[in-house]
């Protein structure tokens, strides 16, 4: 289908945010990583490679760590003002390709992220924030991150991309010292997204914030293909636990857990596999998932993951409206166009 597309979720690191990366960064993995992908931070390579794909607009975020994982609450704002004027750059200088980013935010400190959050929309142009799963271990529910979620909601009335997190020192067993296999990545990352999903609803983070619009990277986690699982067995929350707090949970939501993990967005990020899409697609519906590609984080570094996600929309024969959401349309509304 030759329609527009708006590639929602894919990352970039502006060279200087790189530099900082090399020298604070903590997870040796990562800096690895990120320091040997070109088309994370050549932007002049990564749009001749979307030369490719004359119908593909991205929308960028940064990729992780984030500022909050290079240093502290003194730091921390800083190194997220470096992120955003590097990508707001970028932007400007390949306005075609690159129309639109996501600011990233201090999320250690939070005065300065509400700070950070007005700089980047009302100066820098950003379309939204993105934040990750956890700050460094810290949960999203915690009462002093709430005012951020209602400052991008009510105030700016602009999405979140949330992106998961998990480090390779998190290990995956208690007798051992870190994650064997790359597990923490490939299988953790899915399951961190599910675990803050259900952290926001029970919460009553949704309840108190009903227009929060959140793009959950990897198409809600694990949430769609355990739907059934998820909506049957916290219908008895409660029923296994000690803490009798658990059991007044379900009386102070307004509808059943379900429905509220349905008001999530989800992308099409799932390594091209179109069987995926389809169960997210089922939860989600057509209206709440949104075409991405994680570019540059492929085999190929950059193309592979754009072909692959065009494809497996493709396979699934969709009538030609519900394509159109996916592809643009959905994008369209959420970032306000």
């Amino acid at each position: 289908m030759n329609s527009p597309k708006i590639d929602i979720y894919n990352h970039v690191m502006p060279p200087s945010y790189v530099e900082l990366v090399k020298k604070y960064g903590k997870e040796p993995g990562m800096i690895k990583r990120m320091s040997n992908l070109r088309m994370l931070w050549d932007m002049e390579a990564r749009a001749k490679m979307l030369d490719d794909f004359p119908d593909v607009q991205q929308v960028i975020s940064l990729a992780v760590p984030s500022p909050d994982m290079l240093g502290g609450p003194e730091q921390s704002p800083e190194f997220a003002r470096v992120a955003n004027e590097g990508m707001a750059a970028i932007c400007k200088q390949y306005p075609t390709k690159f129309p639109y980013f996501v600011a990233s935010l201090p999320m250690n400190n939070p005065a300065a992220a509400l700070e950070e959050m007005d700089f980047a929309i009302t100066q820098l142009g950003a379309k939204g924030i993105q934040i990750l799963t956890s700050v460094n271990g810290r949960p999203l529910d915690e009462p002093d991150i709430f005012p951020i979620f209602e400052r991008i909601t009510n105030h700016h009335r602009m999405p979140v991309w949330m992106h998961p997190t998990r480090p390779g020192s998190r290990a995956d067993y208690p007798n051992e010292s870190a994650s064997k296999y790359e597990i923490w990545q490939v299988l953790g990352w899915p399951v961190e997204s599910s675990v803050a999903m259900s952290r926001m609803v029970f919460s009553g983070l949704l309840e108190r914030l009903p227009e929060l619009r959140l793009i959950t990277h990897h198409c809600g986690g694990m949430l769609p293909y355990f739907s059934g699982r998820a909506e049957t067995l916290w219908a008895q929350l409660g029923s296994r636990s000690v803490d009798p707090a658990d059991s007044e949970v379900l009386k102070k939501l307004s509808k059943p857990p379900i429905d509220y993990f349905k008001m999530f967005y989800g992308d099409t990020v799932l390594g091209g596999s179109s069987s995926a899409l389809r169960c997210g697609l089922d939860f989600f519906g057509a209206d709440k998932v949104v075409f991405a590609s994680d570019c540059p984080f492929d085999p190929e570094e950059g193309p592979m993951f754009i072909r692959e996600g065009i494809r497996s929309i493709e396979d699934l024969n969709l009538n030609v409206d519900d394509a159109r959401k996916i592809y643009f349309g959905n994008a369209f509304k959420l970032l306000g166009l």
